[in-house]
């Protein structure tokens, strides 16, 4: 990180109170998790408190994105903490008063989705009013460092704290969550009171009609999409674990930091040394490793290979997730932000879902390593098309606002810049 972005107090005020709030997120997913099972005994109840985090995030999230566009967007990520630390303190009461039980986990489940559904687009669009254009790729990899150095060491240390109980754990992460809003309450930047619009089908849609009208926007929101669904192999690790690696749950717990761990140490390479050319290849190239990596991963019977396979995994999605994350901030007006983010919150978050849907049925239908390798070629296959369908995100040079983009053998045409 470049000692230009340290000195950015509202930019490092607000990667505090998002690394506080990421480890509350966490903590809290061991803690409903661990409790879920203890009062049911059941997987399926494991998997409908997911569903319930999801379905009310994917209803709200067009409404969302208006709102983030319309009003203050650190009040709405401050409100959001703040409602956040309650919904979680009803858990904290639940146990303090035994009365603990599903249907309350549920509820708080569906409360936190929903409220996750202004949370993000607000966060994600709030990012570069904070910081110069020329500082975003930075920016964004070292908050993307931050994300996931929270997912190896948040569920670790939730477990260690859920040892003392769940009311301890729960009440951890309230204090996170107000943690976060604390370091979002003197935060500082340039804000615009936006005209006024009214809530239409046509101003709620706004950000998807965006979407399909960039080419740049399209083809990196698309590309991630159909990579994760194709290749994401995560859902099937404790079965790889157990049946292909024959090794324990500590086994399954490296393979599950593998990712994370490689995602990690790229964002930090590339907050230190941003990338500079050829941004659209490198972009195709990371994918391309990324689906090389998920056959390696479904083809191999030894642990360090399998981890070796999932750190590079993890490393080459980090390089994508830093290049299209920086290139629709980029290519979207401010005044579009809340909307974009919330309409790419619908892929991401339907790729994840989806993802783990399709690796389970694939599976199913074709074994563990056949659907593993099956997704890997897809995701090569995906790869080449999208090279073909979105030339113009192929041959983006840089990063920067505005690029002039030079397809071969035609004159040069100015990419939108906000």
């Amino acid at each position: 990180m470049e000692t230009s972005l340290l000195k950015h107090q509202a930019f490092m005020r607000f990667w505090i109170g998002q690394i506080a709030s990421s480890f509350a997120f966490q903590m809290l997913a061991v803690g409903i998790g661990w409790q879920m099972y203890d009062l049911t005994n059941s997987a399926l109840n494991l998997g409908l408190v997911g569903l319930a985090q999801f379905l009310p995030q994917l209803a709200l999230t067009l409404v969302a994105g208006h709102m983030v566009d319309q009003y203050n967007r650190r009040i709405i990520v401050l409100i959001c903490r703040l409602v956040m630390a309650i919904t979680v303190s009803v858990l904290v009461l639940g146990n303090l008063t035994h009365s603990i039980s599903a249907s309350m986990i549920y509820a708080c489940a569906a409360a936190l989705g929903a409220t996750r559904a202004f949370e993000m687009p607000a966060t994600q669009a709030l990012l570069p009013n904070l910081i110069t254009p020329d500082l975003l790729s930075r920016a964004v990899a070292l908050m993307a460092s931050a994300r996931e150095a929270t997912v190896i060491a948040g569920p670790a240390l939730g477990g260690l704290i859920y040892l003392i109980g769940p009311t301890a754990l729960y009440g951890s992460s309230v204090v996170c969550f107000l943690i976060s809003a604390v370091f979002l309450l003197n935060l500082q930047y340039e804000y615009k009171t936006p005209a006024k619009a009214p809530v239409s089908m046509e101003s709620l849609l706004g950000g998807m009609v965006f979407i399909r009208r960039n080419p740049v926007i399209l083809g990196s929101i698309s590309l991630d999409m159909f990579a994760v669904l194709l290749g994401g192999a995560t859902a099937l690790l404790p079965i790889v674990a157990k049946d292909i690696l024959h090794t324990g749950p500590w086994g399954l717990g490296l393979l599950r930091c593998a990712p994370a761990l490689g995602a990690v140490m790229m964002s930090v390479y590339l907050a230190r040394r941003p990338l500079r050319r050829n941004v659209g290849k490198i972009m195709f190239a990371a994918v391309a490793v990324f689906g090389l990596a998920t056959i390696v991963f479904g083809l191999s019977t030894n642990l360090f290979l399998s981890l070796l396979a999932l750190w590079l995994l993890g490393a080459s999605d980090m390089i994508s997730v830093v290049i299209r994350s920086t290139l629709v901030q980029l290519e979207t007006p401010d005044e579009m932000r809340g909307r974009v983010s919330a309409a790419n919150s619908i892929f991401i978050g339907t790729s994840n879902q989806l993802g783990e849907f399709e690796s389970g049925v694939t599976a199913a239908w074709l074994g563990v390593v056949p659907a593993i390798v099956v997704g890997g070629i897809g995701t090569l296959a995906v790869v080449a098309l999208w090279m073909k369908l979105f030339p113009l995100l192929t041959h983006r040079q840089t990063l920067d606002a505005g690029e002039i983009t030079r397809l071969p053998g035609q004159p040069a045409r100015q990419t939108p810049a906000p």
